[in-house]
This record gives structure tokens, sequence and C-alpha cells, in this order.
């Protein structure tokens, strides 16, 4: 009787797995014919019409770049497509952005590196491969572009950039520049060149030892926390008279364990072998995600600012106690000056999303980031998220002791400012309760 029912019962299972099999198996062939279709479609719209190469081109790069059309539609697409990037070293940060550039339908790109793909560069750059180590990283990609996207102009460019040779290479008035260097000093002639020639410019810190996407942030150089080659390059370039006005790819994470592999015994006190003067020798070790997502941060900043489109990077600044403060602050304003003794519905978490997200971590008044305070905007209607603002506290204290509504108290352009900000936090509080 038992031999019967597990006879029986490895039969059902038997079935079953078949009969599954069998559904997978024709969903895949359902599938494959819908794809088949639509292919044919696609073609068949093509032959349809005239045979002019250029209508031809125009339809395929359409259809290429037809989830970006969607996304930012004709007009700012167009921008994106007549616009020229000059992407500086190409590396794992650089061949990243480059390759996401292109992909994007940036119209001409120009690339340059002096080095070589090594067999040691496949972990991390964007295109290379094994048949490509010995070939300039310029060529190589170039080579790989001219297969996914023929349509884009890329210039390569097998050259060390230098001050001296600057003018040269970033001829023909680019519409932004991508900083991908990782020696200081080449880097700083860069940004200062662009800077000093006013043409836009984002610069990529160091990826190397790093391995936590989420600490990954972009802001203004003069806003960097926590990031070596960040502090190192904000203090040179202080030195040439740049303060602030380069965005910045950096990473807030501590290297932690991973330093500098030690240099072999028979290099010290040398030159290595095919390295420019001035170049480091030592060798960082680097996870080759992060400077993947380095370089698509840049891509993505390039491709969002070409097309007009709004962004306003947001520096996570780690500073809890300033929420605390600022928390703390505010309850006993409720409290003491407006004489609230209701349960506040505003947490801690508000005023940091307050705080960074709404008011950027600054004055609404003055743009000052230093003795900043949370207050109530009109002081006759109840705390919400739409009735506080950030000034400091001076501003705050002249602020609390109005006597008339704010309306009738600042100029327009004050009062308009503050009514965007509210309208800005009602639509992104929406994303807040998902």
């Amino acid at each position: 009787m038992k031999s019967n029912t597990s006879s029986l019962i490895t039969a059902s299972l038997i079935s079953s797995a078949c009969t599954a099999s069998t559904i997978f198996l024709i969903q895949y062939i359902l599938k494959r014919k819908e794809i088949q279709k639509l292919k044919r479609e696609f073609s068949n719209a093509i032959a349809s019409k005239p045979t002019n190469k250029s209508e031809l081109n125009e339809d395929y790069i359409r259809e290429v770049l037809s989830r970006n059309y969607s996304f930012f539609g004709e007009e700012k697409m167009q921008k994106i497509r007549k616009s020229f990037v000059i992407v500086v070293g190409v590396g794992g940060v650089g061949s990243h952005a480059a390759h996401m550039l292109m992909r994007s339908g940036v119209g001409r790109i120009r690339i340059i590196d002096f080095d070589e793909v090594t067999v040691s560069s496949l972990n991390r750059h964007s295109v290379a491969t094994k048949a490509d180590v010995g070939k300039p990283k310029v060529v190589a990609m170039q080579e790989h572009f001219k297969e996914i996207y023929p349509f884009a102009n890329v210039e390569a460019k097998v050259a060390l950039f230098s001050a001296d040779n600057a003018a040269s290479l970033l001829e023909g008035n680019p519409d932004f520049v991508l900083d991908c260097i990782d020696n200081i000093h080449t880097k700083l002639d860069l940004i200062e060149y662009c800077v000093k020639n006013n043409i836009n410019i984002i610069s990529s810190t160091g990826a190397g030892a790093k391995c936590d996407p989420s600490r990954i942030q972009i802001a203004d150089i003069s806003d960097t926390k926590e990031d070596p080659l960040a502090r190192a390059t904000r203090r040179e370039l202080r030195k040439r008279g740049v303060e602030s006005g380069v965005p910045v790819v950096y990473s807030t994470e501590k290297p932690g364990s991973v330093k500098l592999l030690p240099l072999p015994d028979e290099l010290y006190g040398k030159q290595v072998q095919g390295n420019p003067p001035n170049f480091r020798s030592r060798v960082l070790p680097v996870f080759g995600t992060i400077p993947a997502l380095f370089g698509n941060a840049m891509a993505t900043y390039v491709i969002v600012k070409l097309a007009d489109w709004p962004i306003k990077p947001l520096a996570v600044k780690m500073r809890e106690a300033t929420y605390a403060r600022l928390y703390k602050d505010y309850c006993g304003k409720e409290q003491h000056v407006f004489n609230n003794n209701d349960p506040l519905k505003i947490t801690a978490s508000d005023v940091g999303y307050i705080f960074e997200e709404i008011w950027n971590g600054r004055s609404a008044l003055s743009g000052n980031l230093n003795k900043l305070t949370l207050t109530r905007w009109d002081r006759t209607q109840p705390p919400s998220l739409q009735n506080i603002i950030c000034l400091t506290k001076a501003e705050a204290e002249k602020h609390d002791k109005l006597t008339v509504k704010p309306e009738e108290y600042y100029d327009k352009e004050f009062l308009d400012y503050v009514k965007a900000k509210f309208k800005e936090e009602s639509e992104l509080s929406q994303w807040r309760n998902l």
C-alpha cells in the first residue's frame, strides 16, 4: 500500500514538473515570437520609408534613444544631441562617463588620455576587452563606440593633459568638460584652466579604496566632506584663486584598512617606465564597481545639465547631531515663543528633511550657512512642513517678533522664493509617504 502511495506521489510530482516546464516553454516561445514581431515591425517601418540614408539613420537613432526622448522630450533631446563634451582621462571613471554620454546621444565627444589598456584595467574599464590590451585607451574606446552607436562623432586624443597643451586639447567651445584625472597636479591645471576660461566642468575625486555606493555624493568643491583628494584639491585650488563653482563627485566613505600597495624595493627612487614625471608609481586598490558609479554619476549630471533639466544634488552631510539640536530648539520655540503646548506632529526626521532638502542647509533669507534655526513662517498658522522656514538665529529673532503677516513685511522676490519652496515641499512630501 505504501509502495503504491509513494508511486502515485512520485508520478504526481513528475507530472506537475512536466506541466510547469511545458507552461514555461510555451511562455518563452510566445515571448520570443512577440520580440521577433516587434523587430519585424520596426524593420518594415524603416523599409517602407524612402531609401534616404539620413532618414534611415534618424529613425534608428530615435529608436536607440527612445527612452531618453520619453524622459526629456523633443527640445531637450535636441540640446543633448547637438552638444560637445570632452572627457579627460578614460580609466575606470572616465571610460564609464564617456560610455554613457555616448549611449545617451551626445553628438560629439572628445576623449583624452595618454595611457594604454592593461590586463589590470579590465576589472573597471567600461568597454575594453582582452583584445584591446596594449592599445591606447582612447583608440580602443573609439573603436567600440563605433560598434555601439556609430552616429556619435568621437575624437580620440592620445595625449597627456597639461597646462601647456590645454588650449589645443580643449579647443572647439565644449559644452562641458569632465575631469577624470587621478593625478592632482594635472587635475588642478585642468580645473583652473576651465574655471578661468568659463568652461563648464565637473571633477571626480578618488574612487580607489572605496566600496560603499551609498556614500557617493555630488557637491560643490567648497562643500565636500571626508574625502582626502577632495580636501587636497580644494586647498590647492584656493591658492590658485578658485574658491567654489566646481561640482565634484566624491565619496564620504573612509578607506579604512585599504592602503596604497607597497612599492617594490627595486623601484625606490626610480621613475616607472612609461609613467610621466610626477605620476604616482604606487597603486591604490580599486574595487571595479565604484569607478563605474562615479563615472555614471558624472555622466548623469552632465546630461541633465545639457538638457537644462532641473537638478539639485543633495550632499548627505551625516549631521544627526545638528538635526537633534535643531529639533530641540524648534520644540522649545513652539512652546515658549508660540505658546503651543500641544503634542508636535513634526519629528526629528522631518526636521532633517526640511533643513536639507527644502532649505538646502542654509538661511532662506540670506543664504548663510552658520547659526541656523527653524521657525514658523506664519505665526498665526499651526506648525506644518509648509509653515517652517530656516533662518539664522538673528534673522529668526526679528521674524518671530513680526506683528504683521510675512506677506506685508518681506519683498516680492523673497515671498516668491518661499512660496516656491513650500510648493516644492508639497510635491516632495508625497514621495516620502510611499
